[in-house]
Parts: C-alpha cells; structure tokens; sequence
C-alpha cells in the first residue's frame, strides 16, 4: 500500500504533518510522533514580535552607555543590522534534526515586513528542510484597503524568499477576497506551498471580569469543509503544494481532502486532544479503506473529487449554497 506522497519538494511516506502546535515543544514528543507514524512536522511558530524584542533588547544594551563617549557611536550597528533572534528557537531545530529522521519544517509567525525576516536565514541555517510562513493579520483600520493587505503578504513572501533557498510555505486566511487570485499571485512568486487554512482564535468576554479573554477552541472534523472546497478548487489552478489544515481527525478526514487535491494533511486538535498515537490510528484508516475500496496508492486518488474533475463543478460553487438551503428540513 503506498502512502507516499510529497511536499514542498520532500519526498514524505505518507500525508499525516503534525502542524505548527506546542506538540513540536518537545524531543520526546516529535520523537513520538515519527514513531506513530508522522511524516514530517511543522514546529511551534516563533513571533515577530519576539525577534524583534530581542534585537532592540541587544541595541539597548549594547548602546546603554554610548552616549557619554561622542566619538563611540560609530562603533555601534544600527538596530537593523542585528540578525538575532531567540537562540532557544534555533538550538531546538539543531537537536530534532539530530534526533529524528523525518523532515522538519520552521515556522515563522509574522505581520509586517521588516528586518527580523533575517531570522529566516537562520532557521535555514540550524537546519530546517522547509519554512511555513504564518501570516496572521487582523485589519482594523477602515482605510487600509484589501490590496494594501494582500500587499502585506507579498512583501514579506519576497523579502524571506530573498533570505533562504529552502522550500517556503504560506499558511493563507480564508478571508481575502478572491483566494484563487491570492494563491495565483504567490504561485507566481515562487512559493513552494499553501497551507489552507490558518484559523483566526477570537476572543471572548469575561462577564464577571469584564476583561477581554483569548480562548483556543480546538477544531472538529465539521471544520474540514471550509479547506476542502479551496484545496479541491485550487487543484491544478497553480503549481505549488496543497496542505490542508483544520478539521483533519479521522482517516475519512485525510482521504477527503486527498481526493480534493490535498498534498498533505496537517493535524493538530486531535493530536492535542488524544496524543500521537492518533496518527497511527489515522493512517490504519486510510490503508483499511484504500484495500476495501481497491486503491494501491494515494496518487491513484489525489484530485479525483477536485472542481476540474468531478461531474457537476457547481457543486463548489453558488448552485450547492442554493440546493443545501432548499433542501434543508
């Protein structure tokens, strides 16, 4: 039974990905999750905003006394021309590299465009296979326009494509205006991968405190839908990689967004609520089904139910939004 498959240029024996989630904190645990059966594993992000509070914590430092002495100004960097960042982060790609064989894949969580995506050169440089870059950006200014913030996106692809030559991911919102022409653009630039979809956390109300709450709210297997329809309308649209994210717990999870047109399938919620033994349990699935439904590889079904390739394409469009409210009882 072959589960093969690949991503971002890697070859990978199957598609269950653990995604970026504090899973990836541990050795022991990625170690677990290679054991279970994982095919490679995207690490816990690390921020923006921590690499660049630990540049301007290292300006300060280093410039605190500066100014008693004139003439030593000029010895110090500006701040841009530090290219630091948390070392744990780094030291912790070096010892999972020594410790696994499956690839591992770093993650950068960032918003603006700006000199910390020298730290991608970094992570490239510790030893990571892949870079999944998260973009997670909520616009609250009424005047900036849905171009100024796809524009976001492109100028930071631009600038770490700039900085490594490993493979690169972008974990894309599910609210831009056209998705199709967003992953178009970036197909375009060079991308190796789209992650589908990165889930916005909402926050919540304490009543008694009346504090605003962050919250995480793992997903079930009914949030899969939302990257099933763009993964099966993508397919074949653009050349990079489709990893799908979000709702994936169950083996008919994984074979769905196969058939859609998913590379891989990126789990976190199960594996959050249930351990890395989950994986296992998934991937019996799927060969379980693959030998009663008479498939040999997961290659004979990728794409099979995508927008191109089944009988009614309409069935991801308006027409299905129509039929489910009439039909609903």
């Amino acid at each position: 039974m072959d589960l093969s498959t690949t991503y971002l240029g890697l070859q990978l024996k199957n598609p269950i990905v653990p995604s970026a989630s504090p899973m990836s904190r541990s050795v022991g645990n990625v170690k677990l999750m290679e054991d279970y059966g994982a095919s490679a594993v995207v690490m816990y992000s690390i921020f923006e905003e921590q690499i660049r509070h630990e540049t301007k914590e290292l300006y300060h430092h280093l410039t605190y006394h500066a100014e008693s002495y004139a003439e030593a100004t000029s010895y110090f960097p500006e701040p841009h021309e530090y290219h630091t960042g948390p070392d744990e982060y780094l030291e912790h790609i070096r010892k999972l590299k020594q410790s696994v064989g499956i690839p591992i894949i770093g993650s950068i969580n960032g918003v603006t465009d700006g000199g910390w995506v020298d730290y991608a050169k970094k992570i490239e440089q510790a030893g990571a296979d892949a870079l999944e870059l998260n973009v997670y950006y909520i616009p609250t200014d009424p005047n900036m326009s849905s171009d100024d913030i796809e524009q976001t996106y492109f100028d930071i692809v631009k600038d770490v494509r700039n900085q490594v030559k490993i493979p690169i991911a972008v974990k894309l919102s599910p609210f831009f205006t056209s998705i199709p022409n967003v992953a178009k653009r970036l197909d375009n630039m060079g991308v190796h991968g789209l992650v589908l979809f990165n889930r916005f956390y909402q926050p919540d109300i304490n009543l008694d405190t009346l504090n605003i709450e962050p919250g995480v709210i793992l997903s079930t297997s009914d949030a899969l839908r939302l990257p099933l329809r763009w993964i099966a309308i993508l397919h074949k649209k653009v050349k990079a990689d489709l990893a799908a994210t979000t709702g994936v717990h169950s083996a008919e999870d994984v074979l769905k967004l196969v058939m859609a047109g998913a590379n891989v399938t990126m789990m976190c919620s199960a594996l959050l609520r249930y351990g890395p033994r989950k994986i296992r349990e998934v991937l019996t699935g799927v060969q379980q089904w693959m030998v009663e439904h008479e498939y040999s590889s997961l290659n004979d079904m990728r794409g099979s139910m995508s927008h191109q390739s089944v009988a009614d394409p309409s069935s991801f469009e308006r027409a299905n939004y129509m039929k489910a409210l009439q039909t609903y009882m």
